[in-house]
């Protein structure tokens, strides 16, 4: 992976120094850093260094961390430790000679007074660092300890695998409207009709962009509302819609779409793709749990609110952001969002349900209690392959566990689950 430094290198690695501490002290996490007014008045290029510099380091810490704390006889300061993550990302994930990866950190812990005094502290474990050479990704440094244990006891020896796809940097995936458009573009066509560029830059220049002839959105993010199979003058309710590939997808296929989503802002995204590609849907703000419109669809999808570990691909700040509770509780949420979501479905009608977390509880675990509580509704199987799912990932039921090594080049973690209302 190559990054190009900016020229002065301050501004844009203090930055990054900032995107760190947000995420791993959990104050808001690393999307509501990126767009703080701080960061926002970065030059193009520093703001890109930037992220791609918290990135590396967010992507590689396990194996960061294990190798300082061998050369660290005692904690130092949180600001000095993400200084030296940080010198280690550049030296050996962004290509940023090593004479320049050690001089910059020890800047940055001269520019404050708490991290003044540490400044030879810095100097020293990254020469060292950078003469022992690169770390070792292992799978299971990759991970927080507590959350690869939970994969391995969910997932057995893919667990390994799973882990791997924490330190690639992903390509970027779209559902274009007509695949064929979207070969002008460099990249692949997925099966399901997904499309993966190979290409990079800013996406609001790449052809079809500003025809709305496509829209980002992860090859697996992608299967749910395919696997609705809705037709053309059909009724569909998008539930925890933002920020709105999957009501895209629903529109395009000609659905007259409800979305719902509690949160007006991330809803105003959705607003602008409807604008963009010339689609339309009836777009609410509203908590899905307490939602009190009695309309009946014939086609509902939740993408439930979840812990997101199946998106550490494209966020490797969510591994390191959630504790063990965080899973509990969402799981109650998660139940409580498909009881709401089951008095929409139409008898006859189709529900898929879905979360992009590879935690058992947020998933699996969550069809048989749902079934139990409805014996209404049926689970329909899913089969190999439909909606472009990998075929390893259709579990015996007929529920899909999409792992991220499923695909060659990777895809987010994914379980869906569908179900029939009799």
């Amino acid at each position: 992976m190559t990054n190009e430094a900016p020229s002065d290198g301050l501004a844009a690695r203090e930055a990054a120094l900032h995107l760190l501490d947000a995420t791993l002290a959990r104050r808001g996490g690393l999307e509501e850093a990126l767009g703080s007014s701080g960061f926002s008045r970065l030059d193009p290029r520093d703001r890109a260094f930037a992220r791609a510099l918290a990135m590396a380091a967010l992507r590689h810490l396990g194996p960061i961390d294990r190798a300082l704390d061998g050369k660290l006889q005692k904690e130092p300061p949180a600001r000095v430790r993400h200084i030296l993550r940080l010198g280690v990302a550049q030296a050996f994930w962004l290509d940023v000679p090593d004479f320049a990866a050690v001089s910059t950190s020890v800047e940055l812990a001269q520019a404050e007074k708490g991290s003044r005094p540490f400044k030879g502290l810095v100097n020293a474990v990254l020469r060292r660092l950078i003469a022992d050479g690169c770390p070792a990704d292992d799978p299971e440094a990759l991970a927080p300890s507590w959350l690869y244990a939970r994969w391995r006891s969910a997932y057995g020896d893919a667990a390994a695998n799973v882990a791997r796809k924490i330190a690639e940097e992903p390509a970027t995936d779209l559902t274009p409207r007509d695949p064929a458009k979207a070969l002008a573009l460099e990249g692949e066509l997925l099966p399901g009709g997904s499309f993966r560029v190979s290409q990079k830059g800013d996406i609001t220049t790449w052809s079809g962009y500003a025809e709305g002839d496509w829209w980002v959105q992860d090859a697996a993010a992608a299967i749910p509302a395919r696997l609705l199979n809705v037709k053309p003058g059909e009724t569909a309710l998008d539930l925890c819609a933002a920020p709105g590939g999957k009501t895209l997808q629903l529109a395009a296929a000609g659905a007259s779409v409800v979305a719902v989503d509690r949160s007006a802002p991330r809803l105003r995204r959705l607003k602008e793709n409807l604008e963009r590609t010339g689609l339309t849907a009836e777009v609410i703000v509203a908590d899905a749990e307490t939602w009190n419109d009695r309309r009946t669809f014939d086609a509902v999808l939740l993408d439930a609110p979840c812990t997101s570990t199946g998106t550490f691909r494209r966020n490797p700040d969510v591994l390191w952001a959630i504790r063990p509770p965080d899973i509990a509780k969402l799981a109650q949420v998660q139940a409580r969002l498909l009881d709401s979501a089951a008095k929409h479905v139409k008898p006859g009608g189709r529900f898929v349900y879905c979360v992009c977390s590879l935690e058992p509880e947020e998933g699996e675990a969550q069809v048989p209690a749902f079934l139990k509580r409805h014996p209404e509704f049926r689970l329909e199987p899913i089969q190999p392959g439909e909606g472009g799912a990998p075929e390893p990932s259709v579990t015996p039921d007929g529920a899909l566990r999409i792992l991220p090594h499923h695909l060659p080049g990777g895809l987010d973690g994914f379980f869906a689950a569908r179900f029939v209302r009799l």
